[in-house]
């Protein structure tokens, strides 16, 4: 089960600066930290969506794994993820990443995510995504 510290998060958030805020039952909280790195428009300082993207994949991954059912055992690969874009980051704000598994069966785990700024009710994106469970962890493993 998840700990919360930050060297658990996948080498690509830890790379971006992404930070675990809380975790309660299947929902969990993540932070990323405004840095002009990932900015994608450098004339207005708005953050790449691709950042956006990878911060709801990635918390929606933690929510699978912070919920009742998970099996610490298990490896997951994203199947699917649907982005919605509703407005651009405020640049020089970080960015909130709440993501809620709300189903897991047997094969499959579904998540919502918001990624917001000051309030959950203006949203920069949202998500819906599944994950795979039980895909293989070796590098070079035959799927």
């Amino acid at each position: 089960m998840f700990d919360g510290t930050p060297h658990e998060l996948p080498p690509y958030a830890q790379a971006i600066g992404m930070e675990i805020v809380d975790v309660e039952g299947r929902v969990c909280l993540l932070k990323l930290p405004y840095r002009e790195d990932l900015v994608g428009d450098p004339d207005t300082g708005v953050l790449h969506g691709g950042v956006i993207t990878a911060c709801l994949d990635n918390a929606s991954g933690w929510a699978v794994r912070c919920h009742e059912e998970w099996d610490d055992g298990e490896s997951m690969a994203t199947l699917d993820i649907r982005i919605d874009y509703m407005r651009p980051a405020l640049p020089q704000q970080e960015i909130l990443i709440e993501a809620q598994c709300y189903k897991i069966t047997k094969y499959i785990a579904f998540v919502r995510g918001v990624a917001f700024q000051s309030s959950k009710d203006d949203p920069v994106a949202t998500s819906v995504a599944a994950f795979m469970i039980g895909t293989p962890n070796a590098q070079g493993a035959n799927l």
